[in-house]
């Protein structure tokens, strides 16, 4: 029995995966863009948001952002 994944079984797991994280990458950085407003400074969120993985566009969604109207 063979215990390995080649590498098409591979790629349909992690795929799914990069592609939910560039499109949360990208919904986050354009909101983050037009935001007047950020809890903490707009640079920051950019470079949470991009080297944080998943993560960071699931933090600024959640504490990123300031709904003050």
């Amino acid at each position: 029995m063979n215990d390995q994944f080649d590498t098409s079984q591979l790629l349909a797991i992690i795929a799914p995966v990069l592609v939910i994280q560039l499109i949360l990458v990208i919904i986050a950085l354009v909101l983050c863009a037009k935001a007047e407003q950020t809890r903490g400074p707009k640079w920051m969120w950019v470079l949470i948001i991009l080297f944080a993985n998943i993560i960071g566009p699931i933090a600024f969604f959640i504490m990123g952002r300031r709904n003050d109207g």
